[in-house]
This record gives structure tokens, sequence and C-alpha cells, in this order.
């Protein structure tokens, strides 16, 4: 390089400023040449390799002496050589600056055979000595990887929600081959039909949202190559499981209003510690709570109850799920649980954005949504299932709210 560059020294009027100056953009351009994070190297139009950067040398596992002089078909597969050469000649006859190979893998081969897969971008540029292309030349072999484990992630993904899809529908169709009587069955297809129709609407918008969400989060992950955008890999890549997450949860719901619908759900009471228990449900919902939210928990009484533990807590995820999503950062959602000796109650309480008068009338309805949540996400079966839980268990549930000042929800449990 640096004889190269002493050509270009010999062509500079006599004048030392100006030869000094010169210099020093010459040692400034060798630097950012020879010092850039990514391969470079420049071949003449009969595809000779004139320039190299050492990161590329590296890259390739040649010394400078072992490259320069060579075609540039020496740095490729042996199976792409032969048709590089028409590639190459057409591009000579038609130069512009382009990504090479675009839509297309594209692999090159280290000294020792060893493949590896790129990404090639293409300039030229001419003078007196003739005409020159400049690749630059990056190792994508971490990024395919990535795109390898977003892959797999989506068949997981895609195959989860067909097979939990599958699920419902063998759910509905039980449902339809349960119906004794004309007029029984007749109600039941109504609800069936509606419960169908809502299930295609609420999919198909529950879905789209978090579906994106997961494709532009993969593309994204995908432009983010290097050590130091790890933080921007990992923010998509948990965006990624929120949405799975969230797609899981709009799925069991429905399985859930399935099992419920046709009595599939089974109370299994047996006596254990509720203090313990609430405890333990509180805790694994500590990675989805909002920044400076937190949860607290007081209990009165005896602390051993006689319910069934897996339905409590699902109510209680139910609902503290709600508070979480529907207050906002720096709240205190309050969790208290009292034994009377005839009755267990629980409470929830929070200091969100509450709920109308109006919508409280209907708000363990099925599919039922609040006029002032249009803009987040739910399904509206939430509080429908944590209703006929509670009833599965011998219980009833109330809520007291006011808008904009938070909400209560009370479930009461009879004891034997």
């Amino acid at each position: 390089m640096k004889k190269w560059f002493n050509k270009l020294m010999a062509m500079l009027p006599g004048n030392n400023v100006y030869k000094k100056e010169y210099n020093k953009e010459l040692q400034r351009f060798e630097a950012l040449f020879n010092y850039a994070s990514i391969g470079i190297l420049v071949t003449n139009q009969q595809g000779q390799i004139v320039l190299i950067n050492d990161f590329a040398l590296t890259q390739f596992g040649y010394d400078r002496d072992e490259l320069v002089g060579e075609y540039i078909e020496r740095l490729l597969p042996k199976r792409f050589r032969d048709r590089h050469v028409d590639h190459r000649n057409h591009y000579n006859h038609h130069p512009q600056s382009r990504p090479m190979g675009i839509g297309l893998d594209l692999f090159a081969s280290k000294k020792d055979g060893t493949e590896f897969p790129v990404e090639i971008s293409l300039s030229q540029y001419k003078h007196e000595e003739g005409a020159f292309v400049i690749a630059y030349i990056n190792n994508i072999t971490e990024r395919k990887k990535a795109e390898e484990k977003i892959e797999k992630l989506n068949n997981e993904l895609e195959h989860k929600i067909s097979e939990r899809t599958q699920q419902l529908t063998n759910a509905l169709e039980q449902l339809e081959h349960s119906k004794q009587e004309v007029m029984a069955a007749l109600d039941k297809e109504k609800e069936l039909s509606e419960l169908k129709s809502r299930f295609v609407s609420m999919a198909s918008h529950e879905f789209r949202t978090p579906l994106s969400t997961i494709l532009s989060s993969a593309f994204l992950v995908n432009q983010y190559t290097t050590e130091a955008e790890q933080p921007k890999r990992s923010k998509h890549i948990q965006r990624i499981i929120s949405s799975v997450t969230l797609l899981t949860e709009v799925l069991n719901d429905f399985l859930s209003v399935g099992k419920i619908e046709e009595g599939g759900v089974q109370v299994r009471s047996i006596t254990f510690d509720i203090v313990q228990h609430i405890n333990s449900t509180i805790q694994e919902l500590q990675d989805i709570v909002q920044e400076g939210q937190r949860i607290t928990y007081e209990h009165e009484g005896a602390t051993s109850v006689h319910l069934d533990p897996s339905l409590l807590k699902h109510i209680l995820l139910n609902l503290l799920g709600n508070a979480i999503k529907f207050s906002g950062k720096h709240t205190v959602i309050a969790v208290h649980t009292e034994h009377t000796g005839n009755s267990v109650i629980l409470k929830v309480k929070d200091a969100g954005i509450g709920i109308s008068h109006e919508d409280q009338q209907h708000l363990f309805e099925r599919f039922f949504r609040g006029n002032n949540v249009s803009n987040i996400q739910g399904t509206g079966l939430g509080l429908h299932i944590v209703s006929r839980y509670a009833e599965l268990m011998n219980g009833n549930i109330t809520c007291e709210s006011v808008l904009n000042e938070g909400t209560t929800f009370i479930v009461t449990f009879r004891q034997s």
C-alpha cells in the first residue's frame, strides 16, 4: 500500500507544504483503511487484488504477499469460482455502487478451506492507471446464527398456536356434541356461534399486534451484529418473549372458557397455608410489574384454609395481572386475605384507571371490556373466568371502583 501512496506523492508539485499536507491526508487514509473493522480490498479490471486491509487478511487467514496479485476468486469456495468470473466481467461492463448478490446467500473461503457467510458491497473508481473495484466484506456468521434462533422460535410459536387453536376447536366441537334436547341444542348452537364469531374477531385483533412485534423485533435483531449492540438485541429478544407470552395467555383464556362451558373444570380442594401460597404467587409476578410498582400483602386470622389452590392461584394471577396492567408506574397494589372462620376473603386493591359505574354492571360477562381500556390489550375473558372459578369454589366476586382513583376486587369463599 505504501508503494501505491509513493506513486501519488511523486505526482505532486514540488512545493513541500503541499507534499506535507498531502502526506498527512495519506496517513489518515492509510489508518482508515488498515484499521477499519470491516474487510476491504481493491481489485483491478482483471480481477486481481491490488490492495487488501489487515482486517480482511485476518478474516481469510492469509498473509498480504499471498493475496496481492491473486485473482479475487481465490477467496471464493471452489464450486463458485468459474461462475464468478462471468459475474465479475458483467460488473466491469456495468459498474455501479451496490450490495452484491441481493437476495442470495454469499459465502467466502478461508485459506484453510473453511467457508463462512458474508455480506459484500461494491463500489468502483477510475484514475489514470485504470478502473478499480472496491469490495467491503462483512463476516455475518453470528447474524446467521441469530437468524436461525429466531426462525426456530417462530416455528415453535407457529406450532404452539396451531396446537392450542386445535385444542380450542376440539373443545368447541365437544360442546356441540353435548347438546341433549332440541331447545337446549338451539340455545347452545347460538351461544357457540357467538363464541366462534367473537373468537375470530378477538383472535385476529389480539394476535396481530404481538405477531407484528415479533416480526419487527426479529428483523431488528438481524441489524445489530456487534458486541456493543447486545443491549439492543436483548431488548428486542425480550419483546419477542413478551409477545409469545401474551399469545399463550390469550389461548389459555379461550381454552379455560371452553373447559368451563363443557363442565371440564374439577374442583380439588385441600387444606393448605394461604399465606405461603399467596406469597409464592406474588413472587411469580415480580418480573412483569411496571417501574416503581410494589405489591404488598397482609393476612388476618388463621392461615389454614380449605380451597382448590390451583383455582385460587389462577384467580389471584388474573386480578394482580389486571392491577399491574391498569395501574401507573410507582403505584402500590395491595393484596389482603382474611379468615373469619366461616369465610376466606381475598381483596386486591389498585390505584389505577378505575371502572365506570355503567361498566361495572357488565364486568364479569364474557368478552366484555370497559370503555376506558380500548388501547390496552386483553381478551375480555379474564374476569369472566375468575367469577366462574369463584362460583365453583362456593364463592362470589364483587367490585368497588371509582374512575381514575382505583379498583378493589373482593372474592369471598365460604368455609364449611
